[in-house]
């Protein structure tokens, strides 16, 4: 049976085709000023790579904030739920799933079947999600892919203390002016990213195995300080920004 998940992300639309379990396309485009018409879009996009027409979808799961947006989709499911069965099914061993988005973190406790136990959600700041990287790039005027390499060969603390991304954008722009090697601000970003993250998942129980997903998963600057924050490796399934719309395929095969 071939079905098909939709995460409708603040930021991009990702699309997974499965195939009796298979994955058969993944497809990501931004989500732009029009949601749906982005969402059909990256199907569209997603059955190209598949080789398959729209009938041949059986069931259509969109997951995401802008899930209800999908009039095409057979059903919806929270971020929550679409988070831990695709997590499950990649890692069978994790118990604990943090996933850092563009605007918004959420820490999730789950058990071996994929069943959520507790969650948590950060307010939608950007001082705890992907957009808090891009703006502090643009402060330091480097690109993202740069201020993660050398935020990893930082040697030393400038802290962050703001919790909002407007005052720590001043904050940066004073560690600047105050002749701070780039590198240890970078550091001082993903860590005070880390230190909100882990803040919110330390409300739920914390068990091994503990995963990282969403885009900000790629980012191997955020992984290195959260492990050091939640004092435990971190498991990083392939293709992390993925995960959602995969949980959300599984969902319409169910």
């Amino acid at each position: 049976m071939i079905t098909a998940g939709i995460d409708m992300g603040a930021q991009f639309i990702k699309v997974v085709i499965l195939d009796d379990g298979k994955v058969t396309a993944r497809t990501i485009i931004p989500t732009g000023f029009e949601p749906l018409e982005a969402a059909k879009k990256a199907l569209d996009n997603a059955m190209k790579e598949a080789g398959i027409s729209r009938q041949d979808i059986k069931s259509i799961v969109a997951t995401g904030a802008g899930r209800k947006s999908v009039d095409f989709a057979d059903s919806s499911i929270t971020e929550v739920t679409a988070d831990a069965r695709g997590t499950i099914h990649l890692n069978p061993s994790v118990r604990t799933i943090v996933d850092i988005g563009a605007e918004e973190a959420r820490g999730i406790s789950c058990d071996a079947q994929g069943k959520v136990l507790d969650f948590a959600k950060n307010d939608k700041c950007a001082a705890g999600s992907g957009a808090f990287v891009e703006s502090m790039a643009r402060a330091l005027e480097i690109k993202v892919p740069e201020m993660i390499a050398i935020s990893l060969k930082s040697t030393k603390e400038a802290p962050i203390n703001a919790t909002c991304a407007v005052f720590a954008e001043s904050e940066v722009v004073s560690l600047i002016h105050s002749k701070i090697e780039k590198a240890d601000i970078a550091h001082a970003v993903h860590d005070a990213i880390a230190s909100r993250v882990s803040s919110m998942v330390r409300r739920i129980p914390v068990e091994k195995d503990v995963a990282l997903i969403g885009g900000v998963a790629n980012n191997a600057a955020i992984v290195d300080v959260m492990q050091k924050h939640l004092g435990t490796e971190i498991v990083v399934p392939e293709n992390p920004q993925y995960v959602s719309a995969l949980g959300a395929a599984l969902s319409a095969a169910s």
